[in-house]
């Protein structure tokens, strides 16, 4: 998917975020010289890996040149490059190549992530995290909306209702490819105000490219159908917070 709205990715920006450092922090290299950031989105990221190896030549490379535009702007000396993931390969090996809630939208996994590897240089490391929440009410009421609707025929070919495994699958695959492996998973439980918060929350990320899709007609039809489902799922606390539980998966495999 490349249609992105970086303003709207960024209405929960510190909630976002909390994950990408979490990885960053468990990334077991002292000194790499060579990194890319794979789906780089904002750069914010980018600049923070930048920042924790300042020695190091650090690319961003995303898809999205809204995205792009945004990490662009930055004060960072960070290379960016607007390029599809699939089928990439660093022109480079690579010491670490670092992915934060982006390869969920690439399919192929048991090709995927061994290809990743051949990227890496001996002790090389590919450290992901990628959303793990698509059991959730979030993501299966946007199935079950866009099954429901005028709009099915449009949106149900695009819907990525299961593309991430289950870190059991993801040891078999890289086990070959490793030296050492490390997995972990987090629920982080967000505290969201404003009206439908979680409706905006998904906008920002799955939902998004989904919308782009339809006219505006249909998509106003779609959201408000969504919304009245999601206001049962998610309830609106007395003090006006919505909770969101939201569940990722982390890995770091060392080559």
């Amino acid at each position: 998917m490349s249609t992105w709205n970086p303003t709207q990715y960024l209405r929960f920006g510190n909630e976002r975020l909390q994950p990408a450092l979490d990885l960053l922090a468990r990334i077991p290299l002292e000194d790499p010289s060579i990194i890319y950031d794979l789906g780089c989105g904002t750069g914010i990221v980018t600049s923070f890996l930048k920042e924790r190896w300042p020695g190091a030549t650090v690319t961003g490379i995303d898809s999205s040149e809204t995205m792009l535009e945004r990490a662009s702007a930055l004060d960072a000396e960070v290379t960016w490059q607007q390029q599809n993931l699939n089928g990439w390969n660093p022109k480079i090996p690579a010491d670490l190549l670092y992915s934060n809630a982006a390869l969920h939208w690439l399919d192929d996994h048991d090709e995927l992530f061994p290809r990743l590897m051949t990227g890496l240089n001996p002790g090389g490391v590919l450290a992901v995290q990628m959303p793990q929440n698509f059991s959730a009410p979030t993501h299966e009421l946007i199935a079950k909306t866009a099954r429901a609707g005028p709009w099915r025929e449009v949106l149900e070919p695009e819907l990525r209702e299961h593309p991430v495994l289950d870190f059991s699958a993801y040891y078999d695959i890289l086990s070959p490819h490793a030296t050492r492996l490390d997995f972990w998973e987090i629920t982080y439980l967000h505290v969201l105000q404003g009206d439908d918060p979680v409706v905006e929350w998904t906008k920002g990320s799955i939902l998004g490219p989904l919308l782009a899709l339809l006219n505006d007609g249909d998509k106003e039809a779609f959201l408000q159908s969504y919304r009245e489902a999601i206001s049962k799922a998610y309830v609106r606390r007395a003090d006006g917070s919505t909770l969101l539980p939201f569940r990722r998966l982390f890995l770091i495999a060392v080559k």
